[in-house]
């Protein structure tokens, strides 16, 4: 038998079918259970896992019940993830959710607030698996350009519904938009919620922890939508300001062909500065002592750091503390920047970090 048994409950998210591959594919995992009140949605994992139907769900609890997972991957809509954990949490087992933390930072303190104190909760945020964002972090470490002082996000793609699980393309029509959760402003949807936590909550991983002072943000929709499609956010720290940049709507995805402007970091220090594009095989980096430009292969990332199932695998299994953006403070930080950034939308004002 698998050393740990895992349901992958609600398919409101695309990255489900991902994050299922990476569990079918773990030597010590197995998917115990699979869990949608929407059937047809699970249609794709069962063919591609070969899940029996014994192990198929529609009720969280009769899944939980039967299926006794030890550990739960979550993927709803933003705006669900504190109904999620609190009604899988009291079954004792660890948690990970899918990215964004929450819709709001009080969602995210209550999903803290329900985990059992000897489980872990982690919130994925697949960015922190690209080689070159890894390689970033390591440098930063290593004091290669420094103390970080500011960073500049700009993340996105051409729009959440142009692929789905493994990155397959798609083509939405605007029935498929009226239909989805992330073009819903009661559900969590823009792209404000949906990318800007990559950015604070990466950018809050390579400031060492550190929080702004304050946060000034704009966002601009579309007509005939209810949510936004681009934001620019600002935050204003002791050591100056930071940028991140929100698109649905990028010229190219950046899985595909990176578009203009690149989507990645910018990472600003004392001694130096890196370029991190995401789904690079390099970053690019300056020093005090090499000036120019300079292209250096992204590192290798080896066990347990290659995907966030199995490093979450590896954290349960060796009691080791989650850290980095999976970990609830890192993230959590993360939060209240993007809540200090939908108070700043709605109030057209610079505010204070929201505590």
């Amino acid at each position: 038998m698998a050393k740990f048994r895992i349901a992958g409950i609600n398919f409101d998210h695309f990255h489900m079918g991902d994050l299922l591959r990476m569990i079918h594919e773990h030597p010590d995992a197995e998917i115990a259970a699979i869990c949608d009140a929407q059937p047809e949605r699970m249609q794709e994992a069962i063919r591609n896992f070969a899940i029996p139907a014994s192990a198929v769900f529609t009720d969280v609890r009769q899944c939980m019940e039967t299926a006794k997972p030890d550990v739960v991957v979550l993927c709803p809509a933003a705006a669900r993830h504190a109904e999620y954990v609190e009604l899988v949490a009291p079954y004792g087992v660890h948690v990970m959710m899918e990215k964004p933390f929450a819709a709001t930072l009080a969602q995210a303190d209550a999903m803290i607030a329900a985990m059992p104190k000897d489980k872990l909760l982690a919130v994925n945020w697949p960015l922190r698996w690209d080689r070159a964002a890894a390689t970033s972090k390591r440098m930063i470490d290593d004091g290669i350009i420094g103390e970080v002082r500011s960073f500049h996000h700009y993340g996105g793609n051409r729009g959440p519904l142009y692929h789905g699980a493994d990155k397959i393309e798609k083509e939405p029509t605007a029935a498929d938009k009226a239909a989805s959760w992330f073009y819903s402003k009661k559900a969590g949807g823009g792209s404000l919620l949906d990318y800007l936590g990559y950015g604070t909550t990466l950018g809050t991983w390579y400031m060492d922890g550190r929080s702004p002072i304050d946060v000034t943000a704009v966002a601009d929709g579309t007509p005939g939508l209810e949510v936004d499609e681009h934001s620019i956010v600002v935050c204003r720290y002791e050591t100056g300001l930071s940028k991140c940049e929100t698109r649905w709507g990028t010229f190219t995805d950046p899985w595909t062909t990176q578009p203009q402007p690149r989507c990645g970091f910018i990472i600003c220090g004392t001694d130096g500065t890196i370029a991190s594009y995401d789904y690079s095989d390099t970053v690019h980096v300056q020093t005090r002592q090499h000036p120019e430009v300079r292209e250096i292969p992204a590192d290798t990332l080896t066990a347990p750091h290659r995907n966030p199932i199995e490093y979450f695998l590896h954290c349960i299994d060796t009691g080791t503390e989650l850290t980095g953006p999976l970990s609830p403070r890192i993230s959590r930080i993360g939060q209240q920047i993007v809540d200090s950034a939908v108070l700043s939308v709605r109030e057209r004002r610079t505010v204070p970090l929201v505590k």
